[in-house]
């Protein structure tokens, strides 16, 4: 098994009185491929961001490559942290609109004191290899359609030679065939540099045809994780199960009944006592609302935070994923 290049370890995100990420810890192993899943608010977003530095961890640790950011020296930590990218969500706002193509491909070699012909050289044949042509140089991002502005953001992560990428919904807004050639594109450059991805997504179909593992997440917490097919074939938590069910499916033969639940999502600013999910849980008994369920690790990999965990059972699952 390959040694993780990041963990997090009883990591907690608060904004003021809200905890958006409560108790959780993570490991990405090197060149994998790690998809995070979760309703809106769940706290992914909080994860990317506390792990790409942009908001600071309330309480836990973050390790790159084995070595803890908070004892680390300030310039070591600056370091480590550079081999963090983040990829956003939106890429035409993530680049200036005053700049040029060439500028903003340039401006990341620059900020670093970098920008010598070698690099650039390697900066142009990185646009060559994903497609993205000379002749885009001087135009600025509002002339670029979605899928030419994703790659000219994804060649500004990867000019600061990073080892882990944070995507976040890295193909939000696209048409369906471009979004097969930017997923080919990542994979093809993980291979290509030795990449490990952290995926934020809520479309399960990108995430079962790209990531090796799933981290499911349920109001800050997680609540299963494990292998991408066996996760996606047997479900062991019933929020897992409901979320997989409500997942689109163009084949008939693999449509399954979605699994509607009842009640609102509890605010994450007073989330239920006990096992988070029973207010809304089918399967919910007494034990589920008076005590929290640890993530209690299974076999093949798999863990689980339930306490009347599901036997296997199928639920729809992503085209690339059955078969």
């Amino acid at each position: 098994m390959a040694r993780p290049i990041l963990t997090l370890d009883n990591a907690m995100v608060r904004y003021d009185r809200l905890t958006a990420v409560d108790n959780v810890s993570l490991e990405l192993r090197r060149g994998e491929t790690l998809g995070l899943i979760g309703e809106s608010g769940c706290g992914k977003s909080s994860i990317a961001r506390a792990i790409v530095g942009l908001q600071p961890l309330s309480e836990g640790t973050l390790a790159v490559e084995g070595e803890t950011l908070k004892d680390a020296s300030r310039q070591h930590r600056l370091i480590l942290q550079r081999r963090i990218q983040l990829l956003f969500q939106d890429p035409v706002a993530s680049l200036s609109p005053r700049l040029t193509v060439r500028a903003l491909l340039s401006e990341p070699l620059k900020i670093r004191n970098a920008f010598t012909a070698e690099n650039w050289g390697r900066i142009m044949r990185l646009a060559e290899r994903i497609g993205l042509g000379e002749q885009l140089l001087s135009r600025y991002p509002h002339q670029l359609s979605g899928g030419q502005a994703r790659r000219v953001a994804l060649i500004r992560v990867l000019a600061a030679e990073p080892s882990i990428v944070v995507a976040d919904e890295p193909t939000a807004g696209l048409d369906i065939s471009v979004q097969g050639d930017l997923l080919n594109l990542l994979r093809g450059l993980k291979d290509h540099l030795g990449l490990s991805y952290l995926l934020i997504s809520h479309n399960l179909n990108v995430v079962g045809r790209v990531a090796d593992r799933v981290a499911v997440m349920y109001l800050g917490r997680i609540v299963e994780s494990g292998p991408t097919a066996a996760l996606f074939r047997g479900p062991a938590h019933p929020y897992t199960q409901a979320l997989l069910s409500a997942n689109l499916t163009l084949d008939p033969s693999r449509r399954h009944e979605r699994i509607v639940l009842s009640g609102e999502l509890p605010s994450p600013a007073h989330p239920p006592a006990g096992c988070r999910f029973h207010s809304r849980c089918p399967l919910v008994q007494p034990i589920c609302a008076a005590e929290a369920p640890a993530l209690r690790a299974g076999e093949d990999g798999r863990a689980v935070a339930c306490h009347f965990p599901l036997a296997a059972r199928p639920a729809v699952i992503p085209q690339t994923i059955a078969g």
